[in-house]
């Protein structure tokens, strides 16, 4: 009795972290496609640059100032974070199977070998930013892009053990040319400090925004 549970032991010592790397990557993909679709979905709706960033020009057209709408930039990160939050709660819960062949990336034991039941929860805080670059596009002109970085941790849970992993992924979400003279003083963007963070709670929980 005492030598079966010492073999079973050794082997889950070896065979764990074989379908703990396995379950990394397909979970760090699935959470990085959650985030996504999460961030372009929100954003190709709630997201018009002339809506969110103001240039204000002189007479001659030079740019006296470009500023952004923080309230706006906001509400629209807490809305992913959020929606993040809840979908990958959602897919957690599921989870996915992972066939032996792709685990020990053997085709032969396809065939034979079962497949493992994977399933995932995020835990800690989901933080979204907003990444700003001016880049020079010519005489008088400034391509200006917006990204959005989504940074989360997730447990990947498989029989008897679990990892931590954390998932950062940028999306862009704005590339715009900037007609005009653009003076580093014009610029008061701010934007790179509008975040927002959203703790994990319970899958009895269904987080909402409240930000109007």
């Amino acid at each position: 009795m005492f030598s079966s549970i010492m073999f079973l032991y050794k082997l889950d010592k070896i065979v764990a972290p074989i379908i703990l790397n396995a379950a990394d990557m397909e979970m760090k993909n699935r959470t990085t496609e959650i985030i996504n679709t999460t961030v372009l979905e929100n954003c190709e709706k709630n997201f018009v640059y002339e809506d969110i960033i103001n240039i204000d020009k002189d007479e001659s057209g030079n740019i006296n100032m470009i500023k952004a709408d923080t309230i706006k930039l906001n509400k629209l990160a807490c809305d992913v974070a959020l929606e993040s939050q809840n979908k990958l709660k959602e897919f957690g819960v599921n989870g996915v199977k992972l066939p032996a062949s792709y685990i020990f990336k053997n085709n032969i034991i396809s065939f034979f070998g079962p497949s493992i039941k994977v399933k995932m929860q995020p835990i800690g805080y989901t933080e979204t930013k907003y990444i700003s670059d001016f880049t020079s596009a010519g005489i008088n002109q400034t391509n200006h892009k917006i990204s959005m970085e989504v940074t989360t941790n997730i447990r990947i849970i498989i029989p008897l053990n679990s990892k931590d992993i954390e998932v950062k992924k940028q999306v862009p979400i704005s590339e715009t040319i900037i007609v005009g003279k653009v003076p580093e003083s014009s610029i008061n963007m701010e934007i790179g400090q509008t975040t927002f963070k959203t703790r994990y709670f319970p899958s009895n929980f269904k987080l909402k925004s409240k930000l109007k």
